[in-house]
């Protein structure tokens, strides 16, 4: 694919006749699976028919058209016949452009010669690449009251990965150093919160990926980690989620542009598309807070440290745009019981964790988003 960072497309310029046909010449602009009309097609003599070819999508006309003057129409090739040059030039300024491929930040190069890119509106760093699961990914974790089910993911972890590096974020205000191999502990101010730690976690990773898992998780024979690297390695995504008992939280994001009054957040629950070569996996905006991601993707988006108890699919509008997000139904966590716990020690631990969980925070992160991202609407779950 042909990649362009930060080309001005905001004005579009049409590079007038030298072959017959004017066309815009930086390209222009679509969202993932979109359609627009492209602007700038004039023919200023006529050769007899004019043929339109694509990869990524198709075209086709928004205004009737005189029989057998197009074919293809909704195809990657479409062809205007006419003896009428008016004609012609009439149909090509209502020919439309519509994506067929989800993918971010990609273009398709039309026959004429110029690209249409396909991307969001947008709010290389290489590590190492090394050939086994121990160097390739870092396990990050936060935990906050709950040393003991963190200690239950460690026990699980080491079942099945017993040399891969485990790095924890901890805000805890009486703290208890975690002992063990290949462990790394963080401590961090009292209650400084869920994504401050998520960034610090991620910041000590110096592996290709990271793995991220709540520390009230477990693993099982069905965490199979290598199957993520294997999507990751061998796609464009940049993250990858997964399953935590059956649950993958698959949501499709997108912005639609508004007035001065801000613009729209859609959260609809579902995929785009499957992902090619994967027959377990889908492409989607949001997975649940279970996923592997490469490392260096994470960074650039990063977690956003005013949030500090209820969050996550606010990583995932930070990342829109910049983000390639996929899931796969057959890597499956399992999650500890939310039960209360009958040792009254550990009780009062859980107790007190629910007590850092209020209303009121939900209410600052819902503020916190209308006021960032200039919203006066956001459609569809936002938990």
């Amino acid at each position: 694919a042909l990649l362009f960072d930060h080309l001005p497309l905001k004005q579009i310029i049409i590079a007038e006749a030298n072959s017959p046909l004017s066309y815009p010449s930086q390209g222009v602009e679509v969202k993932p699976l979109y359609s627009i009309v492209i602007p700038g097609y004039k023919l200023s003599t006529f050769p007899g028919q004019v043929t339109l070819k694509a990869s990524k999508g198709v075209f086709n006309t928004i205004v009737d058209v005189p029989e057998d003057s197009v074919h293809g129409s909704g195809e990657k090739e479409m062809t205007i016949t006419s003896p009428s040059l008016d004609i012609v030039n009439a149909i090509l300024k209502h020919v439309t452009y519509t994506s067929t491929v989800y993918h971010i930040n990609s273009a398709d190069l039309g026959r004429n010669t110029h690209i249409l890119f396909i991307s969001f509106h947008t709010a290389s760093f290489m590590l190492g690449t090394p050939n086994s699961i121990n160097s390739l990914v870092t396990i990050i974790t936060k935990t906050f009251y709950r040393y003991h089910k963190l200690q239950n993911l460690i026990n699980s972890i080491r079942a099945f990965y017993p040399e891969i590096q485990i790095i924890i974020a901890d805000d805890n205000k009486y703290t208890e150093k975690i002992e063990g191999q290949n462990i790394e502990q963080y401590f961090m101010p009292f209650a400084k919160g869920w994504f401050a730690g998520r960034n610090l976690a991620a910041s000590q990773v110096t592996t290709k990926y990271l793995l991220w898992v709540d520390d009230d998780f477990f693993f099982t024979k069905k965490t199979k980690i290598e199957k993520l690297v294997d999507v990751l390695e061998n796609t464009t995504l940049d993250l990858v989620g997964a399953s935590v008992n059956g649950r993958r939280f698959l949501h499709k994001l997108w912005y639609e542009q508004g007035d001065d009054d801000g613009d729209c957040l859609f959260l609809q629950p579902g995929t785009y598309q499957a992902l090619d070569g994967f027959p377990n996996c889908e492409i989607t905006s949001c997975v649940v807070n279970f996923f592997m991601a490469r490392t260096e993707k994470v960074w650039s988006v990063g977690f956003d440290p005013r949030l500090s108890r209820i969050a996550h699919p606010e990583f995932f509008i930070d990342g829109l745009g910049q983000l390639s997000v996929g899931s796969c139904s057959d890597v499956v966590i399992g999650h500890q019981s939310k039960g209360e716990p009958s040792n009254q020690t550990l009780a009062g631990l859980e107790k007190t964790y629910k007590t850092f969980r209020r209303k009121s925070q939900t209410i600052f992160k819902k503020s916190l988003y209308y006021f960032k991202n200039h919203l006066k609407c956001i459609v569809g779950r936002n938990r």
